[in-house]
Parts: C-alpha cells; structure tokens; sequence
C-alpha cells in the first residue's frame, strides 16, 4: 500500500510506477515489510526491463492490479540480514528474479520447483502470504525477499549485464536442461533474435552445441552467426531454406512472442526431436498432429527454473562468460525504454542503473 503513516514495522521505499493502462510510469512513494528473521533487504543497483513489464504496466490481461511497480531482473547489494539468515552476509551480492514466495510444502517445492508451486509469487502484481500486501517490483530503491528466493552472483559477472539472466537466462536455460537439450553432439534451433533467443544462443554454444538462428528477419543473419557465434541461420520465410533444413535439428527453443504457425519448425526436427515453447505467443496456436505421431516428437512449454536452477544457471553463465547483451538507462528513460521494447528497438535488453539514477 502506498503512503502508510504511522506503521512502525514497515520500511519506506521509492520507485516508478504505472497507475494505468497507458502504462506510463512516474514517482511512487510505498512501503517494504519489516526484515523478517529469515529475510534479507538489498539495496537495488540494476533492474533490467522485460517484456512482461511491458504487458503488466499496459495491462494486456487485464488485471488492473495498478498501482504496478514492474522488475523482476534485479540484482543488488545485501544491506541486512534476518537473525536466521544462512545464506548471505551485508555487503553480498545478490539477485532476485521471477518468484519471491511459494509454499515451500507442495510437491513442485520439494522438489525445488517453485515456479509450478500453486501458491507461487510472483516479484511483482501479486499479493504477499503473509502480509497480504501486493509486491511491488525492482523498479524502486529496495527490496526485501526471503533469503530462499534469491542467488549470488559470481564475482566476476558484472551486475548490469548479468541482471537480464535473472528472467531470459534462466527462460531459456531451465526447458534446454528439463528436456535435455544440451548435449555437445546435439543440433538446435533458436527461434527468434531478442532478448530470450540471444542468451539461448549463448548457453547452447556453451555447451558445445551446433547453433541455427530461425528468424523471420533476415538482416539478423551476420548479427547471429559472426556476433553471437551461431552456426547457421534460416530465415522462416524462405520456404526453400526451411525445406532444406528439414528434420535435420534434435530440438527446438522457440522464443518468439509474435503469433506464428509452428507447423513448419515440426518439420525441422529430427524423429524424437522436441519443440519447446517459451515466447507465449498471445494467441492460440494450431497443433498439426499427425507429424508428431508419424515422428514422435514433443511439443512441449517451460516457464523460468527454480531457485536452485537458478542459481545453477548464473553460476554456469559466470564460468562461461555469458551475459546479456544490453543498453543501460537511466530511471527518468525507463516510459521511452518500453516503448522501444514494444517496437523492437533494442539489441537485446534495457537495464536500469537504478543505484545512480532513480532520484527521490
């Protein structure tokens, strides 16, 4: 709740806000919780822009959860510990990404796989278990998050280019992992260049895979394959590059958010071969079904990983050297950032020095 006077176990915060469907965000005055004993409150340095902070502000499900203060890339600096704080010590370096609350009691969170937890909250829109308070996002000075729902961060990975993998790496990373698409000897496809596809890239090239970009626009082929390392690079829709490159790939990370038919990325895969969709088109997509029986392939989905998986992704992209690639901005740019979001028009994600630039 905004502007509470007189709450003694509160602690005063500021960020940016969207109050409606316009999606334009400006100051916003609330309050965090108190630290709990099994909490830390970090001081936020960066918070990168996702799409789903582009879909939240401009309240594309109509929710209408507003006031909506967006982030859920955000990395930042331990400032205090609860008493029954294992994990981290003031001065860490810390992210917290999608979740910051699940039941920790169902089957899913036993099994360390808090995004499917029914009860699982999500870093912003949705409402606190405890307090009943709605969670407000990394768009804003601080945050406070129970110890379990946030990671380290290497040493060596810097904090604005490494914040985009709290959300995009860990999309693409967990589903490559689940269905076991990460093998050297392996052939993928990345649909669509963006912010999720360019990370998917990375990691499969990590480890030790053979790349193609699927991409409608073919301006993005000496980006993809001399830039980001991609083997090769089909452009949709050139039906006599798909026609070559028929069953010839063991899976498919399919990222684009644009409606599309997925029949002719079926046709891509090797018998076996599985689809994995992560870009949540907004429409209905049409499954053919025969070519899935005639070649037992899988169309599958995945949202982000765990905590664990979490943490086991950004530990990996620290040994490998993967970070997103990013434009920093600063807070008073964050409405002009959406909007080029919206467009397209970023190579491949915002991130905002929130530490130097949000101004109270």
């Amino acid at each position: 709740m905004s502007n509470i006077e007189g709450e003694e176990h509160t602690q005063k915060a500021f960020g940016w806000a969207a109050r409606d469907s316009s999606g334009i965000l400006s100051p916003f005055h609330f309050t965090r919780r108190a630290n709990r004993d099994d909490d830390i409150t970090m001081k936020i340095l960066y918070c990168g822009i996702c799409h789903a902070d582009l879909i939240s502000t401009k309240d594309r499900f109509g929710l209408g959860l507003y006031p909506v203060v967006p982030g859920h890339e955000i990395v930042g600096e331990v400032t205090q510990v609860g008493p029954k704080v294992k994990k981290f010590k003031i001065g860490d370096k810390v992210g917290v990404g999608c979740l910051v609350g699940s039941c920790r009691a169902c089957e899913n969170c036993q099994q360390e796989l808090e995004p499917y937890c029914p009860k699982a909250e999500s870093t912003y829109t949705m409402f606190d278990q405890g307090t009943g308070e709605k969670n407000y996002g990394g768009y804003s000075d601080i945050l406070v998050v129970n110890e379990h729902f946030a990671v380290r961060f290497p040493e060596n990975m810097p904090l604005d280019a490494g914040a985009p993998l709290l959300c995009a790496g860990i999309t693409v990373y967990s589903p490559m992992k689940y269905y076991g698409l990460d093998k050297s000897v392996q052939h993928l496809g990345v649909v669509g260049l963006g912010g999720l596809g360019h990370v998917a890239v990375k990691f499969a090239k990590a480890f030790g895979m053979k790349v193609t970009v699927i991409s409608t626009s073919p301006s993005k082929e000496e980006e993809a394959i001399k830039r980001l390392g991609a083997d090769s690079f089909l452009v949709s829709k050139d039906s006599d590059q798909m026609k070559a490159a028929m069953s010839t790939m063991d899976g498919i990370i399919d990222t684009a958010s644009a409606p599309h038919s997925i029949a002719p990325l079926i046709d891509l895969l090797k018998p076996h071969g599985k689809l994995v969709m992560v870009g949540a088109p907004g429409k209905v997509v049409e499954l053919p079904v025969f070519p899935l029986l005639m070649g037992r392939k899988l169309v599958g989905g995945s949202a982000v990983g765990g905590i664990k998986e979490t943490q086991e992704m950004i530990d990996f992209a620290g040994k490998h050297n993967i970070v997103a690639d990013i434009e920093v901005i600063s807070m008073d740019y964050v409405n002009t950032a959406i909007e080029r979001l919206e467009k397209g028009d970023i190579r491949y994600r915002f991130v905002i020095d929130v530490a130097n630039t949000l101004k109270g």
